[in-house]
Protein backbone atom coordinates (compact mmCIF):
# COMPACT_ATOMS: atom_id res chain seq x y z
CA UNK A 1 0.00 0.00 0.00
CA UNK A 2 2.85 2.36 0.82
CA UNK A 3 4.38 1.74 -2.62
CA UNK A 4 1.06 2.48 -4.33
CA UNK A 5 0.79 5.80 -2.46
CA UNK A 6 4.38 6.66 -3.36
CA UNK A 7 3.83 5.89 -7.07
CA UNK A 8 0.57 7.85 -7.09
CA UNK A 9 2.19 10.89 -5.49
CA UNK A 10 5.10 10.63 -7.91
CA UNK A 11 2.72 10.55 -10.88
CA UNK A 12 0.79 13.56 -9.57
CA UNK A 13 4.04 15.45 -9.04
CA UNK A 14 5.21 14.59 -12.58
CA UNK A 15 1.92 15.77 -14.11
CA UNK A 16 2.06 19.06 -12.18
CA UNK A 17 5.72 19.58 -13.16
CA UNK A 18 4.97 18.95 -16.85
CA UNK A 19 1.97 21.27 -16.72
CA UNK A 20 4.01 24.10 -15.17
CA UNK A 21 6.87 23.51 -17.61
CA UNK A 22 4.42 23.91 -20.50
CA UNK A 23 2.54 27.02 -19.35
CA UNK A 24 5.25 29.06 -17.59
CA UNK A 25 7.27 31.50 -19.73
CA UNK A 26 10.70 30.46 -21.01
CA UNK A 27 13.43 32.47 -22.71
CA UNK A 28 15.67 31.54 -25.66
CA UNK A 29 18.47 33.62 -27.16
CA UNK A 30 18.27 33.21 -30.93
CA UNK A 31 18.71 34.82 -34.32
CA UNK A 32 15.56 35.18 -36.40
CA UNK A 33 16.25 33.72 -39.84
CA UNK A 34 12.83 33.95 -41.51
CA UNK A 35 9.07 34.05 -41.04
CA UNK A 36 6.34 32.23 -42.88
CA UNK A 37 2.66 31.40 -42.84
CA UNK A 38 1.62 27.80 -43.50
CA UNK A 39 -1.75 26.12 -43.92
CA UNK A 40 -2.13 23.61 -41.10
CA UNK A 41 -4.60 20.78 -40.52
CA UNK A 42 -4.89 20.06 -36.81
CA UNK A 43 -5.30 16.47 -35.66
CA UNK A 44 -7.46 15.13 -32.87
CA UNK A 45 -4.53 15.00 -30.45
CA UNK A 46 -2.29 17.97 -31.22
CA UNK A 47 -5.29 20.34 -31.41
CA UNK A 48 -5.02 20.92 -27.64
CA UNK A 49 -1.55 22.44 -28.10
CA UNK A 50 -2.85 25.25 -30.32
CA UNK A 51 -4.90 28.33 -29.60
CA UNK A 52 -8.64 28.37 -30.18
CA UNK A 53 -9.78 29.30 -33.70
CA UNK A 54 -11.12 32.73 -34.48
CA UNK A 55 -14.83 33.17 -33.94
CA UNK A 56 -16.90 32.44 -36.99
CA UNK A 57 -14.25 30.22 -38.56
CA UNK A 58 -15.86 27.73 -40.90
CA UNK A 59 -13.02 25.21 -40.60
CA UNK A 60 -11.73 25.24 -37.00
CA UNK A 61 -9.34 22.33 -37.67
CA UNK A 62 -7.66 24.06 -40.64
CA UNK A 63 -5.99 27.42 -40.21
CA UNK A 64 -3.15 29.66 -41.33
CA UNK A 65 -0.34 29.34 -38.81
CA UNK A 66 2.30 32.05 -38.41
CA UNK A 67 5.78 30.64 -37.81
CA UNK A 68 9.03 32.31 -36.72
CA UNK A 69 12.15 30.39 -37.78
CA UNK A 70 15.25 30.94 -35.66
CA UNK A 71 18.75 29.62 -35.01
CA UNK A 72 20.05 29.00 -31.51
CA UNK A 73 23.73 29.16 -30.60
CA UNK A 74 24.74 26.73 -27.85
CA UNK A 75 28.18 27.05 -26.29
CA UNK A 76 29.48 24.16 -24.20
CA UNK A 77 32.78 22.82 -22.85
CA UNK A 78 34.21 19.51 -24.04
CA UNK A 79 37.19 18.82 -21.83
CA UNK A 80 39.35 21.92 -22.20
CA UNK A 81 37.97 22.81 -25.64
CA UNK A 82 35.12 25.28 -26.07
CA UNK A 83 32.86 24.52 -29.00
CA UNK A 84 29.79 26.15 -30.52
CA UNK A 85 26.88 24.23 -31.93
CA UNK A 86 23.94 25.66 -33.83
CA UNK A 87 20.44 24.28 -34.05
CA UNK A 88 17.19 25.63 -35.36
CA UNK A 89 14.03 26.33 -33.41
CA UNK A 90 10.61 27.11 -34.85
CA UNK A 91 8.01 29.08 -32.90
CA UNK A 92 4.35 29.57 -33.70
CA UNK A 93 2.83 33.00 -33.30
CA UNK A 94 -0.80 32.81 -32.14
CA UNK A 95 -2.99 35.05 -30.02
CA UNK A 96 -4.00 33.56 -26.68
CA UNK A 97 -6.79 36.07 -26.16
CA UNK A 98 -8.64 35.83 -22.87
CA UNK A 99 -8.37 32.05 -22.67
CA UNK A 100 -5.76 29.73 -21.19
CA UNK A 101 -2.88 30.23 -20.68
CA UNK A 102 -3.53 33.79 -19.44
CA UNK A 103 -0.91 35.70 -21.43
CA UNK A 104 -3.60 37.97 -22.96
CA UNK A 105 -1.74 38.11 -26.25
CA UNK A 106 -3.55 39.95 -29.05
CA UNK A 107 -0.61 41.26 -31.12
CA UNK A 108 0.45 38.24 -33.18
CA UNK A 109 0.29 40.24 -36.45
CA UNK A 110 2.54 42.98 -35.02
CA UNK A 111 4.90 40.39 -33.57
CA UNK A 112 5.15 38.68 -36.97
CA UNK A 113 6.05 41.98 -38.61
CA UNK A 114 8.68 42.61 -35.93
CA UNK A 115 10.15 39.14 -36.47
CA UNK A 116 10.24 39.66 -40.24
CA UNK A 117 12.13 42.92 -39.72
CA UNK A 118 14.63 41.22 -37.38
CA UNK A 119 15.20 38.46 -39.96
CA UNK A 120 16.75 41.05 -42.30
CA UNK A 121 19.50 41.85 -39.78
CA UNK A 122 21.97 39.94 -37.66
CA UNK A 123 20.73 40.78 -34.17
CA UNK A 124 20.46 38.42 -31.25
CA UNK A 125 16.97 38.26 -29.83
CA UNK A 126 15.42 36.92 -26.65
CA UNK A 127 12.23 35.04 -27.48
CA UNK A 128 9.81 34.74 -24.60
CA UNK A 129 7.56 31.75 -25.17
CA UNK A 130 5.62 28.92 -23.61
CA UNK A 131 4.95 25.38 -24.79
CA UNK A 132 6.98 22.59 -26.35
CA UNK A 133 8.49 21.73 -29.71
CA UNK A 134 7.77 18.22 -30.93
CA UNK A 135 8.43 17.25 -34.55
CA UNK A 136 6.39 14.03 -34.43
CA UNK A 137 3.29 15.80 -33.13
CA UNK A 138 3.94 18.92 -35.24
CA UNK A 139 3.59 21.27 -32.26
CA UNK A 140 5.52 24.46 -31.63
CA UNK A 141 6.10 26.75 -28.65
CA UNK A 142 4.10 29.96 -28.87
CA UNK A 143 6.20 33.14 -29.01
CA UNK A 144 4.95 35.84 -26.65
CA UNK A 145 7.53 38.57 -27.14
CA UNK A 146 10.81 39.51 -28.84
CA UNK A 147 13.60 41.61 -27.35
CA UNK A 148 16.93 42.53 -28.95
CA UNK A 149 20.03 41.83 -26.79
CA UNK A 150 23.75 42.43 -27.20
CA UNK A 151 24.80 38.83 -27.81
CA UNK A 152 24.24 35.13 -27.11
CA UNK A 153 26.09 35.29 -23.78
CA UNK A 154 23.41 37.47 -22.17
CA UNK A 155 22.10 36.21 -18.83
CA UNK A 156 18.33 35.93 -18.57
CA UNK A 157 16.90 35.87 -15.04
CA UNK A 158 13.36 34.41 -15.03
CA UNK A 159 11.91 36.83 -12.49
CA UNK A 160 8.32 35.84 -13.19
CA UNK A 161 9.01 32.14 -12.61
CA UNK A 162 10.99 32.90 -9.43
CA UNK A 163 8.15 35.06 -8.10
CA UNK A 164 5.58 32.45 -9.08
CA UNK A 165 7.35 29.60 -7.26
CA UNK A 166 7.96 31.76 -4.17
CA UNK A 167 4.27 32.63 -4.13
CA UNK A 168 3.39 28.96 -4.68
CA UNK A 169 5.59 27.92 -1.74
CA UNK A 170 4.09 30.59 0.53
CA UNK A 171 0.57 29.58 -0.49
CA UNK A 172 1.37 25.89 0.16
CA UNK A 173 2.79 26.63 3.62
CA UNK A 174 -0.18 28.88 4.43
CA UNK A 175 -2.74 26.27 3.35
CA UNK A 176 -0.81 23.57 5.21
CA UNK A 177 -0.88 25.65 8.41
CA UNK A 178 -4.61 26.34 7.98
CA UNK A 179 -5.29 22.63 7.41
CA UNK A 180 -3.37 21.67 10.54
CA UNK A 181 -5.21 24.30 12.57
CA UNK A 182 -8.56 23.15 11.22
CA UNK A 183 -7.65 19.53 11.97
CA UNK A 184 -6.63 20.37 15.54
CA UNK A 185 -9.75 22.45 16.21
CA UNK A 186 -12.42 20.48 14.36
CA UNK A 187 -11.27 16.95 13.63
CA UNK A 188 -9.12 16.03 16.65
CA UNK A 189 -11.87 16.77 19.22
CA UNK A 190 -14.34 14.63 17.27
CA UNK A 191 -11.83 11.78 17.01
CA UNK A 192 -10.98 12.05 20.72
CA UNK A 193 -14.67 12.02 21.62
CA UNK A 194 -15.33 9.03 19.38
CA UNK A 195 -12.30 7.19 20.80
CA UNK A 196 -13.47 7.92 24.34
CA UNK A 197 -16.94 6.57 23.57
CA UNK A 198 -15.48 3.44 22.00
CA UNK A 199 -13.31 2.89 25.08
CA UNK A 200 -16.35 3.30 27.36
CA UNK A 201 -18.38 0.89 25.23
CA UNK A 202 -15.56 -1.67 25.26
CA UNK A 203 -15.17 -1.31 29.05
CA UNK A 204 -18.92 -1.72 29.55
CA UNK A 205 -18.96 -4.78 27.31
CA UNK A 206 -16.04 -6.31 29.17
CA UNK A 207 -17.79 -5.70 32.49
CA UNK A 208 -20.96 -7.39 31.25
CA UNK A 209 -18.98 -10.37 29.99
CA UNK A 210 -17.30 -10.62 33.36
CA UNK A 211 -20.66 -10.57 35.12
CA UNK A 212 -22.02 -13.26 32.83
CA UNK A 213 -18.92 -15.37 33.38
CA UNK A 214 -19.28 -15.09 37.16
CA UNK A 215 -22.99 -15.87 36.98
CA UNK A 216 -22.45 -18.99 34.85
CA UNK A 217 -19.57 -19.95 37.14
CA UNK A 218 -21.90 -20.04 40.08
CA UNK A 219 -24.28 -22.25 38.19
Amino acid sequence: MARVKFVFRLLVLAVVAMFLHYVLPQHDVVKVTSTEVIRTDLGSFNRIFFASPDSGSATPDTRDLRLINTQKQNTFLLGFIQRDSSRVMVYRNEDTGWIWPPYFKFNSADLQAEAANLARGDAWVVVTHYGWRNRWLSIYPNAIGLRVVDGPEVTIIPWFNITFFVFLLIAFLFLRAMWRQLWERAVDPVLDSATHRIDEAQADLAERRSRLARWFGRK
